[in-house]
């Protein structure tokens, strides 16, 4: 059944860039220090909204973002230089200049059995700094054109969900980072308030040197059913396993799995420069 090793560990993969060419991958210059963020779901009250904060960051005006995350099952049959060339072509988005970071590459594990059972094999995720700029990128004639010419003739599904955050920085993680990401669906019933209070707690337990978003979806077409997206990144893998067990974090754990009907839980790991090329 459902594996919720999920809901504190999401995490965001970014080999950013906005490179001239699709194999100018170089890595951002940035702190290694990853901030919490003040996090809003969509519908929320402000009672219901995620507020994370630490003395470091609470006098940083939060950034408003837009979370785009987009999984692929691509088919096993199919030919391994098309697969690196539908990530290089991805990955290559970054140079339209509307993303403000972008990673997409292999998924490293499935960790739950929905993630198991839709067998998605590779991730995108990306941030925009308005619903506006995510329906400029959806639209651009060479984000259409990859979809069209490298990503449906290999693909045997594909999964998309989209969120809003308020974050204290918007700062991607490095290579190397792990992104672990948690799409849910909710039990019949079950209100966002309620969840988002749930998952606040778990968010608790998780050290500040983990950079956490999530919200509720709001591009319901593609997203079969999964209404909630949690992105946790990790500095690294040890970081990631090192949390696993925790006692304080499996209890309030055990106060999310009644209220979830499924979860699509999967790791990322960040590429390293010369992988990005």
């Amino acid at each position: 059944m459902l594996n919720l090793k999920t809901f504190t560990y999401l995490h965001r993969a970014v080999c950013l860039s906005k490179p001239p060419l699709p194999s100018s991958f170089p890595p951002p210059i940035l702190p290694r220090r990853f901030l919490p963020l003040r996090l809003a779901v969509a519908g929320a009250t402000s009672s219901s909204v995620s507020t994370f904060s630490s003395s470091s960051t609470a006098n940083i005006s939060p950034i408003s973002v837009v979370e785009h995350v987009v999984l692929f099952k691509v088919r096993d049959s199919t030919d391994p230089s098309l697969t690196e060339a539908m990530i290089a072509n991805l990955r290559s988005l970054t140079s339209l200049g509307i993303a403000s970071y972008l990673t997409a590459g292999p998924i490293l594990r499935r960790r739950s059995s929905a993630a198991e059972a839709f067998g998605f094999t590779h991730l995108l995720f990306s941030r925009y700094s308005s619903k506006n700029d995510l329906a400029t990128y959806s639209a651009h004639p060479s984000h259409l054109a990859v979809v069209k010419e490298n990503v449906l003739p290999i693909c045997d599904d594909i999964m998309a969900v989209d969120w809003i955050a308020e974050v204290d920085v918007d700062a991607a993680p490095l290579p190397g980072s792990l992104v672990r990401l948690t799409l849910a669906k909710p039990q019949v019933g079950t209100a966002a308030a309620e969840l988002v209070k749930a998952i606040d707690g778990i968010r608790g337990t998780v050290p500040d040197s983990v950079q956490v978003s999530y919200g509720e979806n709001f591009s319901p077409a593609r997203a079969k059913g999964y209404e909630f997206g949690f992105i946790s990144a990790f500095p690294g893998l040890d970081e990631a396993e090192a949390i696993e067990g925790n006692e304080e974090v499996e209890k309030q754990k055990e106060k999310v799995r009644p209220l979830l009907e499924s979860a699509v839980v999967l790791d990322y790991l960040v590429p390293s420069p010369v992988s990005c090329i």
